[in-house]
């Protein structure tokens, strides 16, 4: 039985299990998608050097809902464009141009669905009397790293060599909505020894929060008020240099570690789609888009239970 729409849909257990989603979750994707999809085979068709009329050539083997199943149960389960040609019944280029297709759409869906907290909404939250000195009102900031194929030149191999993961890796910020866990923004992919605070500066992220907005991260943060516009922007507290750390400080720390778990969490829901987790086979192209179009599929997830 060829994997289809028709078929999978049957079985909503299977149909979860392969894409991550609920069918009807996947309907309502492709209701967004379908203006998008629209939008770029207008812009495909009337490009300047296509040499066919519009109409003529060959109809696609794989009808646009088709090609959506088969981009998302890509960034899911990751097969290899033979093996998920097999499943489809088509070939492995038809496999390639349909993912080439669709991915940017769900990138522009993905985006869609990240919002800044809104700083006039009413909070359900109060923070722990250790944290009063930290901003109530936060996205989480944290990075993962995936394995990237070893570059063939030797200077681009040491560019991409993290000595924390002993891997050539990329390396993606997550932010999130620290009150809800909807991933808020997610940045371009960088070089994996590329550090966090780094990367933070590069991009830009505490400048585009809303006014009254504050960030909070790990250890890797450490100084993040400083890039803060109104310094609104807080990170645990460091270890003193070769003196034993203040009890309090370690009290302070898990009370942080408390609120900040929810990145760990929107992490996590992000590497259960495996384009995430395996080690990267298209050489570091479109890693972003990767990214954002799996931000958008769980965010997604998690307004079946998150209160809008």
């Amino acid at each position: 039985m060829l994997l289809r729409y028709a078929n999978l849909v049957k079985y909503p257990r299977v149909f979860r299990a392969l894409t991550g989603l609920t069918p009807p979750e996947f309907d309502e994707l492709v209701s967004d998608l379908e203006p998008r999809w629209a939008e770029a085979e207008v812009a495909r068709l009337s490009r300047p050097n296509r040499q066919r009329d519009i109409g003529a050539g060959h109809p696609f083997e794989l009808e646009a809902r088709e090609q959506m199943l088969l981009t998302v149960v890509w960034l899911r389960q990751y097969p290899t464009h033979v093996v998920l040609g097999f499943l489809f019944g088509v070939s492995e280029p038809t496999v390639s141009r349909a993912i080439q297709r669709v991915l940017p759409l769900l990138a522009a869906s993905g985006r869609d669905t990240m919002q800044m907290p809104d700083p006039g909404k009413k909070r359900r939250r109060t923070l722990d009397q250790l944290l009063e000195d930290t901003p109530e009102l936060t996205v989480v900031i944290d990075t993962f790293e995936q394995r990237v194929q070893r570059p063939a030149e030797c200077s681009a191999a040491d560019t991409f060599y993290s000595g924390k993961k002993k891997q050539h890796t990329l390396k993606s910020q997550v932010a999130v909505d620290e009150e809800t866990g909807h991933i808020v923004d997610i940045a371009d992919s960088v070089e994996g020894p590329t550090a966090d605070i780094k990367l933070l500066e590069k991009s830009a992220l505490l400048e585009r929060l809303p006014e009254g907005v504050g960030a909070i991260g790990d250890l890797a943060y450490v100084g993040i008020d400083k890039l803060h516009p109104t310094g609104l922007a807080a990170a645990p507290r460091r270890k003193p240099r070769g003196q034993p750390r203040p009890s309090e400080d370690s009290v302070y720390n898990r009370a942080f570690a408390r609120r900040r778990i929810v990145v760990e969490h929107s992490i996590g829901r992000l590497r259960r789609y495996q384009s995430l987790s395996q080690t990267d086979r298209n050489h570091r192209q479109d890693h972003a888009a990767r990214v954002r179009a799996v931000a958008g599929l769980v965010n997604r997830q998690l307004d079946r239970w998150v209160p809008c």
